[in-house]
């Protein structure tokens, strides 16, 4: 398939591009040359298409699907240290560009639109976690996340867009024992693999099946008791083969 890769030269996504690697035609977006520099340590270089822009520039991601048959978006504003009082990025790259992927998705007719959101694993008043129950995280980060959920449903069931949403919690790297940061990585019940993670991309875009749905992705066994993690495996064939210390 061929398969723009939003957001491709970070955590996430450069474990996307080494799992795509002889199973799809990728372009890889990012904001800029620079932006491949940050994991370079980790993951050495990526040869490929590489086209960049403003996630939250409608024409930018509109000339990035152009041609496309698939879009994974892996693009997202954390907002770290800065006061959100200030800051305008959660709503412009979070929700404004999760808006220009699915109406450019939608005008060039892409098959799948498969989004990368947030959630943690457990609520604090013990409901279980489903595809219709929202986390109850307070933070702008959190909250411009369950917006991307939301315009994505409404996507579905306004144009029958085909989107599948995972919901990972943190985000490690098993095979290099390391966070994002390059910290050591826990292995509590929120925590997922970035390499099952670029699987569950990968086989989000082959689901010939689903039309819609929210998953949660967390490796842990614990998961299935709060939070719908069994549909990755079940409904995607997703198999969990990172795990961390603590498992």
């Amino acid at each position: 398939m061929k398969v723009a890769v939003i957001g491709a030269a970070g955590w996430v996504g450069r474990a996307v591009l080494e799992s795509f690697a002889g199973r799809h035609e990728v372009r890889a977006f990012d904001r800029s040359r620079e932006a491949w520099e940050v994991y370079r340590r980790f993951d050495g270089d990526w040869e490929g298409e590489k086209v960049y822009g403003d996630v939250a520039d409608f024409h930018d991601v509109d000339r990035a699907l152009e041609g496309m048959e698939g879009v994974v978006n892996l693009s997202a504003f954390f907002g770290e240290g800065v006061p959100p009082e200030d800051s305008v990025e959660p709503f412009l790259v979070n929700v404004k560009g999760m808006w220009n992927i699915l109406e450019a998705a939608r005008r060039h007719g892409l098959r799948r639109v498969v989004q990368m959101g947030s959630c943690v694993v457990q609520r604090p008043d013990g409901v279980f976690l489903s595809s219709e129950v929202r986390s109850m995280e307070g933070t702008l980060y959190g909250i411009t996340k369950r917006l991307q959920e939301e315009v994505c449903r409404q996507y579905y069931e306004a144009w029958g867009s085909r989107v599948i949403v995972l919901r990972p919690c943190g985000i490690g790297d098993s095979r290099l024992g390391i966070n994002r940061d390059g910290s050591p990585a826990r292995g509590d019940i929120g925590w997922v693999c970035r390499h099952d993670l670029a699987e569950a991309c990968h086989l989000a875009l082959e689901n010939a099946t689903i039309d819609f749905d929210i998953m949660h992705t967390a490796s842990h066994p614990e998961a299935d008791r709060h939070c719908n993690a069994a549909r990755s495996r079940d409904l995607l064939g997703l198999e969990y083969r990172g795990h961390f210390p603590g498992e």
